[in-house]
């Protein structure tokens, strides 16, 4: 059902739009250095809040008032979404590919861990409550890079649209940059000159708008959905429930 590509370009917009327009919020009132700017004279040192600003990171762009309500929004949102992409996409392997069962379900449970950690990133804020928001936040970009990877060899091991000789290459590409940039955004996060820090935060923005890309992908995947799958891929479900029962 055609329709059904509405969901994967929604959630790719709610996030792009949804952070994009936080930054411009956050940098109007001065709450965030220019991610253009690499040489900022006023930038924040030590426990300095007034008369600066912060490392343009997707996080501090949402420390503040009054972007802080629209980035909670924002992350709440996109959770919910991608946690709802990842048992869509699970449903169509179950449906079209089962024998990938397993991977599929290994997948499913890197995406909902990410989403849980992205939730607990955006309801923590990072001026009251670092630790649990930095927590969220290392532990949702980690587990979105090993759910990229899996959906990748799911894109080269299952035919669901006919078009995975374009699509294969094209994940493979920004799963890379995926992983790589994952790697580069965590090793310069830990550093102390403002330099390496607005370096990482180019980084995150650039993990950001490549997930976006990614996910924007599945919309051809979701050209082919339906309904049925869905309701299938739930009563599999009831029907196991006796079978464990027997078996116990």
């Amino acid at each position: 059902m055609v329709l059904w590509i509405i969901f994967p370009i929604t959630l790719s917009l709610v996030s792009l739009i949804g952070t994009w327009t936080v930054y411009g919020l956050a940098f109007s009132n001065n709450h965030v250095c220019s991610l253009s700017d690499w040489g900022s004279d006023n930038f924040c040192k030590g426990n300095q809040t007034t008369e600066c600003c912060r490392v343009p990171t997707i996080s501090t762009s949402g420390t503040n008032s009054p972007e802080n309500s629209l980035f909670t929004a924002t992350i709440n949102a996109g959770s919910f979404l991608f946690l709802v992409f990842c048992i869509f996409h699970h449903a169509h392997i179950m449906e079209k590919h089962a024998c990938n069962s397993m991977l599929s379900k290994v997948a499913l449970v890197f995406g909902v861990v990410a989403a849980m950690g992205a939730f607990a990133a955006g309801n923590c804020n990072p001026g009251y409550l670092a630790l649990l928001h930095y927590l969220g936040a290392a532990v949702s970009f980690m587990c979105i890079c090993f759910y990229t990877i899996l959906l990748t060899v799911l894109t080269g091991k299952c035919v669901l649209t006919g078009y995975e000789k374009v699509l294969y290459p094209l994940r493979i590409i920004s799963t890379i940059v995926q992983t790589i940039v994952t790697i580069c955004y965590t090793i310069l996060f830990a550093q102390d000159e403002y330099y390496y820090l607005h370096v990482s935060a180019v980084f995150e923005w650039m993990l950001s708008v490549n997930l976006e890309l990614f996910e924007l992908s599945y919309a051809v995947e979701f050209c082919f959905f339906s309904s049925y799958m869905l309701s299938n891929l739930l009563s599999k479900r009831e029907e196991e429930k006796p079978l464990m029962m027997r078996m116990s």
